[in-house]
């Protein structure tokens, strides 16, 4: 792909906005992993033209936690249209769980919002196949804001963990990844998990929270697919922002 510059030379790329810090781990991945594939694409000293607001998770925590969605959504609004008065010309949103209020935080913009759902969704589309797996918070498991964007965007079927692996895999994510705590028992936790969604008939598993590849990734289970929706997200924010 052939990019064009202005009169001085300056190589002309999308602005990305991104509403992070849900969490800073997660924050900081997108920020790497989108420098990285604009440098892979772009060469030489090319990296992101990018914007972050990066929010207060003790503030994201707690609206999880008691269900208080009004206000999430509010509190995210205001940061995304910072983030557009800002400059921002594509907006990302670096939660699974936050997407519940997508709709919220995105009213009124005039820059397109790339849904987190959607690259995973083509991703496993393009694979074959119909009945995925699907890990995240609670929120992103028990409720159907994501599980239904997949069904009817995607026809796939989504299979979930029970009440009692929801539990584990959601207090993993809150006590342990969101602080960058990686530990061999909560890997064996999660790959249990998986193996008994695939023999519940899953044929692939969705990595639905953006700090859950920090913990497992396809090496664990070679032969399972793991759609990473960190990965996939950015891939296509970086196709969209050099178009």
């Amino acid at each position: 792909m052939q990019h064009e510059s202005n009169p001085v030379g300056r190589m002309r790329m999308k602005t990305i906005g991104v509403l992070g810090g849900m969490s800073n781990q997660a924050t900081a991945e997108y920020y790497r992993l989108i420098n990285e594939l604009v440098n892979a694409r772009l060469g030489g000293w090319n990296i992101a033209e990018m914007l972050i607001s990066s929010v207060n998770f003790a503030n994201i925590e707690r609206f999880v936690r008691t269900d208080d969605w009004d206000q999430a959504g509010l509190y995210l609004a205001s940061k995304a249209l910072g983030l557009e008065r800002a400059g921002a010309e594509l907006l990302l949103c670096v939660s699974n769980t936050m997407h519940r209020v997508a709709d919220v935080f995105t009213a009124g913009l005039s820059i397109p919002f790339l849904h987190i759902a959607d690259p995973t969704g083509e991703a496993i589309r393009a694979a074959g196949l119909s009945r995925i797996a699907l890990l995240g918070t609670k929120p992103v498991m028990s409720a159907g804001y994501l599980r239904d964007r997949y069904t009817r965007r995607f026809e796939v079927e989504i299979l979930v963990p029970n009440q009692a692996e929801q539990e584990v895999v959601d207090r993993i994510i809150f006590d342990e990844l969101v602080r960058r705590v990686l530990l061999p028992e909560s890997r064996a936790a999660y790959l249990d998990v998986i193996d008994r969604l695939r023999e519940r008939g899953a044929q692939g598993v969705i990595l639905g929270c953006t700090e859950i590849f920090l913990l497992i990734s396809q090496a664990d289970r070679s032969d399972f697919p793991m759609f990473n929706t960190t990965v996939l997200h950015v891939r296509r924010a970086v196709e969209m922002a050099l178009q």
